[in-house]
């Protein structure tokens, strides 16, 4: 009776649910709301979000609107439901007729096509519409497909698909694909098996001796941004930390990243933004750690954010780290599959 309870509760759309605290801290609900906003505003009339100087619009739509699906709002209803449609009209027109969803001139396309997986099988749960949600089935069965032929010979995807004679992999876009596929096979969209368990051979085979993860089977060195990534895609695959390997990732994460009884860096890594949506992830799961460690990222976050609501990055850009860490400090609305406990 509980497991269909569960289940029941899961699959309700999200303006349905209860409605969930986001934190009884009333600046992270202030600091959530203008980040939200900021993204809001960003969005082009065309539908897409951008990084900086007009690049990863499929991935910068697809993060920037997941943000919006964790705040409760669907494309039909909440505050943000004209904001979503328009995400997923222009993710749906990107698709191509090989699977692919977005651009194949764009050097990177792995990554908004992963991502895209994922926001769209969130919204496939909740789509109203009957033509529409055959639209996004259609496209993301077709996406499932394109990630299969893309995995290259050792078991990862690289930038662009190795069936197109490109057989290098790495370990941030095979991340992406993960939990895309996850994603999708969460909202029934058939998931052949062995594309997830040669990604997880893939990724096993990229650890180094003390746990870390290299940035690809090649080699590279240890990084503790990919190593996060690495367990969330791990924990998507349905490894929680049973297995050896895994264990030995969130020890080598836990001496790296967050020391128990320490502070989490705020300098020394890399993707620093990227790395703790990815660890903030594998921590929800651990209800005897969240508090702690969430009570410390929610201090760094709510002390960075600027007077606009969005975060400061010259790399990537003001949209995406502000997409990822207002998506960190909604991860307890629990309206989004893939980051439930």
């Amino acid at each position: 009776m509980r497991i269909a309870l569960a289940c029941l509760l899961l699959w309700q759309p999200a303006a349905m649910r209860p409605a969930m605290a986001l934190d009884t801290d009333p600046q992270v609900e202030r600091s959530v709301t203008r980040a939200l906003d900021y993204l809001a505003r960003e969005q082009r009339r065309q539908g897409y979000w951008e990084a900086n100087s007009g690049q990863y619009r499929v991935a910068m739509t697809a993060l920037c609107a997941m943000a919006l699906l964790a705040e409760g709002s669907t494309t039909t209803r909440g505050k943000y439901a004209r904001n979503v449609s328009r995400a997923v009209d222009f993710l749906l027109d990107t698709a191509q007729p090989g699977g692919l969803i977005g651009y194949a001139d764009d050097y990177h396309y792995t990554y908004g096509h992963g991502f895209s997986m994922l926001f769209l099988s969130e919204v496939y749960g909740e789509e109203e519409d009957e033509e529409r949600r055959r639209q996004i089935r259609q496209v993301l069965e077709r996406a499932v497909r394109f990630s299969a032929e893309a995995q290259t010979s050792r078991g990862g995807w690289g930038y662009v698909s190795a069936r197109d004679g490109n057989d290098f992999d790495e370990g941030s876009t095979c991340v992406t694909q993960v939990q895309g596929l996850r994603a999708c096979r969460n909202a029934g969209i058939p998931v052949p098996r062995e594309i997830i368990d040669r990604a997880k051979q893939y990724i096993n085979a990229c650890m180094t001796v003390d746990g870390g993860i290299n940035y690809s089977i090649r080699g590279g060195g240890a990084r503790a941004p990919i190593t996060a990534a690495a367990v969330a895609s791990m924990y998507s695959a349905g490894d929680y930390g049973e297995s050896e390997d895994v264990r030995k990732m969130l020890e080598f994460c836990k001496n790296n990243i967050w020391p128990q009884g320490g502070a989490i860096r705020t300098n020394g890594f890399g993707h620093w933004h990227y790395l703790h949506y990815y660890y903030a992830q594998v921590m929800y799961r651990d209800e005897a750690l969240w508090p702690k460690y969430y009570g410390e990222l929610k201090q760094v976050l709510l002390a960075t954010q600027s007077a606009d609501g969005s975060w400061q990055d010259g790399q990537v850009g003001n949209v995406y780290v502000t997409a990822i860490n207002a998506t960190v400090l909604q991860l307890d609305r629990a309206f989004l599959p893939i980051y439930q406990r």
